[in-house]
């Protein structure tokens, strides 16, 4: 990860890799009888893993296997633990609506099978990164109970070094497209309670299929497409569908004042070869004036 600063901002003091939605199917069975979700993992596995970036953290937001199969978890952390050991980071499961938490807690926690909901805390040496579980057994739309909210609030009562980060399934933001008001998050006056005053500043989430942004009681919120497949904006909000393209993951930086969140998109597309670490190490032996007069005076 470059590490050089060019302008104001010294290099991010933490860095989170945030994927979601792999919809996993057991015996690497297509999706919907057209999407190749096991094939799209390792595609996007090998996409992070090729920025070169040693994240803090890998967060998975929900939705990683599509019917809750054993075997498609034991697939699923078949892929991805030999991978983030690369990394040298810790993978943070988030419960989605398509799994099921007996067999998400069994294959990927290696914890007791039952219903409890999936939460959890990471210290990212001083980010506090926390895993909430917006799922409800037996439906598709989102909430959070009282039990958890209340767990919440216990658990940002003190505040982290570097604040707190949450991650969740169901996104507390409104969308254009019908059909997900039905599967929204429920209750989200609730969880708006229960982080009023924190140090919460930003909070991850998927379910969409589809990147976007807002802000939920004044926290940033960020979206990250699915792996699988994702929705194709281009047409009326009613007759949005999936499509076998436009995939992508985030790129969480922290910095002390402000969290970025940067969509790479899985494309095979040939790039340029103007920037390279060659040109870096030139720009680094130069003066910031003698930077400014080489690249952003226009000629």
């Amino acid at each position: 990860m470059a590490s050089v600063q060019f302008g104001q901002h010294a290099p991010a003091r933490r860095v989170i890799l945030h994927l979601s939605d792999t919809h996993l199917l057991a015996g690497d069975r297509l999706l919907g009888g057209r999407y190749d979700t096991a094939a799209h993992l390792r595609r996007t596995l090998a996409a992070a893993e090729a920025t070169g970036v040693r994240p803090d953290a890998v967060v998975f937001t929900g939705d990683l296997t599509d019917l809750g199969e054993p075997d498609a978890y034991r697939a699923l952390r078949g892929a991805v633990e030999p991978w983030a050991e690369r990394l040298g980071a810790p993978v943070v499961w988030v419960a989605g609506n398509h799994d099921e938490r007996p067999a998400l807690r069994a294959g990927l926690l290696d914890a007791e099978a039952t219903e409890e909901p999936v939460t959890g805390v990471w210290d990212l040496a001083g980010l506090r990164l926390i895993a909430l579980d917006s799922t409800v057994p037996g439906w598709h739309h989102g909430d959070l109970d009282a039990g958890q909210l209340e767990w919440l609030r216990a658990e940002l009562a003190e505040p982290a070094p570097l604040g707190t980060i949450l991650a969740l399934h169901h996104p507390p933001l409104p969308t254009h497209i019908p059909f997900f008001d039905i599967l929204e998050l429920r209750d989200q006056p609730g969880l708006a309670a229960a982080i009023a005053g924190t140090d919460v500043r930003a909070i991850l989430a998927g379910h969409l299929h589809y990147s976007t942004s807002g802000t939920f009681a004044g926290v940033p919120v960020s979206v990250s497409a699915a792996s699988c497949y994702t929705m194709d904006l281009a047409r009326p909000a009613d007759e949005v569908n999936g499509m076998d393209a436009g995939q992508s993951f985030h790129l969480v930086h922290v910095w002390d004042d402000t969290i970025t969140h940067a969509v790479v998109p899985i494309v095979d597309a040939e790039p340029a070869e103007h920037f390279t670490p060659a040109w870096v190490a030139r720009m680094a032996e130069l003066s910031p004036e003698q930077r400014l007069e080489a690249f952003s005076r226009k000629r």
